[in-house]
């Protein structure tokens, strides 16, 4: 396991600022939340809100509890186990906002496969800020990974922290199995139809005109915001040429994990994995603010 700025080894640090607790957040009163979100292109987006199971010192105020803004993998949704389970162990650390990409369970639209759902992730962004939160962490995986890169290029003020997962560096990357039967799924009527009945997950028929700008070129334009990039040396959908290349976009300013063992995104991540995820966002979005 590697960790540490541009690929370097370190170890994020745990905060001082809060520490798990059972309960929710001290006298804030808050409770599970579940709406319709609408994004600037009008597609409705189901998200939900789970408050934070933390206390703070006496000196930190309510106002910088972070809130963890999730993003899943192509084919996931809000309710599926492995989302929850991601949900149950960031809200150790703060609240969580977790919504349904467009085209994926509940929500409207179809999906574009990491294109317009920077529309999704913004709005769920916007909604996390009008509950009150001070401090926004943005968390995606896989296809989530490349869309909080994205959104923290083309909206730098918007987060506090990104974390990507299991995420690719650049677009039509064909050459690992799971990554050729995904594009079959994506660009064939037959798996589209596959996609629909079989994953619940509604795609697009349209090509991407233009191309929206790849993780690997968004990723210079995250500075100053802290970055986290994690990745599993087993991950059979992208190698690890994909992580390297983000880190080195990133320079000083990203943190690349390589993680012994592990596979590949939300279904690979391990308790121990999302607890040092929670503790470096907490250090960098909450402990590191001025």
């Amino acid at each position: 396991m590697s960790n540490g700025p541009a690929g370097h080894v370190a170890r994020s640090l745990p905060s001082s600022a809060v520490r798990p607790h059972s309960e929710t957040a001290a006298g804030n009163g808050s409770a599970r939340l579940r709406t319709f979100l609408h994004t600037v292109d009008g597609v409705t987006i189901d998200a939900v809100y789970d408050p934070g199971a933390v206390v703070y010192d006496s000196s930190a105020p309510s106002a910088v509890q972070p809130v963890f803004v999730v993003a899943h993998g192509f084919t996931g949704d809000v309710d599926r186990p492995h989302v929850r389970r991601v949900v149950r162990a960031l809200r150790a650390y703060g609240a969580v906002v977790t919504f349904s990409f467009r085209g994926h369970g509940a929500s409207g639209g179809r999906s574009t496969v990491g294109d317009r759902e920077v529309l999704d992730l913004a709005a769920a962004v916007a909604w996390a800020r009008e509950l009150g939160h001070a401090r926004v962490a943005t968390v995606g995986f896989s296809m989530g990974g490349s869309v909080v890169l994205r959104h923290a290029a083309l909206h730098p003020a918007d987060t506090d922290a990104v974390v990507s997962v299991s995420a690719p560096a650049r677009w039509y990357y064909r050459g690992t199995a799971p990554m050729r039967r995904l594009h079959w799924l994506v660009t064939r009527p037959a798996g589209r139809l596959v996609g629909r009945y079989g994953f619940r997950t509604r795609i697009h028929h349209r090509d991407w005109d233009p191309v929206p700008l790849s993780p690997v070129a968004a990723v210079p334009r995250i500075a100053p915001t802290p970055l986290l990039i994690v990745h599993g040396d087993r991950d059979g959908y992208f190698p690890l040429d994909h992580p390297r290349m983000l880190a080195e976009a990133a320079g000083d300013h990203g943190e690349l994990w390589l993680e012994a063992g592990m596979g590949h995104a939300e279904h690979a991540a391990t308790e121990e994995l999302l607890a040092r995820v929670g503790d470096w966002v907490v250090d960098r979005a909450v402990g590191g603010a001025g």
